[in-house]
This record gives structure tokens, sequence and C-alpha cells, in this order.
């Protein structure tokens, strides 16, 4: 299999589309409340849309009200964080392990058993059902 990370730019910008582009390779933020996935509820996986690879499994899936795709947990080694300081206020990010594709941010405020939120774009997300 073809390393994604090997993509050129144009190639990327040419597999995603403008907006996927701007939020998996530009580390922008879609709309909130725009999303399809946020309505999603069947059984499935949630994968990158960039590279395919299993992000988050519908189980970790919950209902956060910001509008955003947010999970519980995420496939073991499926993702990379770093810090982000675009909002003054330092937040972590995180990127699909694979292809280097920006998901979203983590947060502190999610439900138990883990208290994370990982808040995702629906852009750099595919859902494939079971």
């Amino acid at each position: 299999m073809d390393d994604p990370r090997d993509k050129s730019d144009a190639q990327w910008r040419e597999l995603l589309g403008r907006e996927a582009y701007s939020v998996l390779r530009g580390e922008g933020t879609e709309r909130a409340f725009t999303s399809p996935l946020n309505l999603e509820k069947r059984n499935g996986t949630y994968v990158c849309a960039g590279c395919g690879q299993a992000l988050f499994a519908s189980s970790a899936k919950f209902d956060s009200k910001t509008g955003w795709p947010s999970f519980s947990e995420a496939m073991p080694g499926a993702l990379e964080t770093k810090r982000d300081f675009r909002m003054i206020l330092p937040r972590t990010e995180y990127h699909c392990s694979r292809c280097d594709g920006h998901q979203g941010h983590l947060f502190d405020d999610g439900p138990e058993p883990t208290g994370k939120r990982y808040c995702n774009n629906g852009l750099a997300l595919r859902f494939v059902p079971d």
C-alpha cells in the first residue's frame, strides 16, 4: 500500500475537494451543526476521509451538543496529538496517524469512563456501517 503521506498537495486537493481539504490538510474547522454525521446512529466505524484508517467505533460516539461528531475514545494507535496555540489557550489537536489528516481537538469534558471528548470535524470522517 502506498504511504498517503507521499501524496502531493495537488493530489490531496483532487481527492478531498475544497471543504474537506481545508479541514484535513489545512487544519480548518467546519461550521458547527453542519455535518450529517451528527445524526448518524447506526452501528459501524468512523474512518479517516483522507486515507480510510479506522478511527472510532460507533459505540464510542455520543451527543456532546457542540455541533460536531464526538467520541469518548479512539481506536488504539489511530491518532497522534500535538499542542495547538491558535486560540491563545493551548488545546490538544489530533490527527490521523496514517495520513496526518487533521481531525479535531481533544477535551477533558467527555462522559465516563474515559472523561474524554474527541470533537471531530464531520468532513474529516466517513462512516462505514456494519
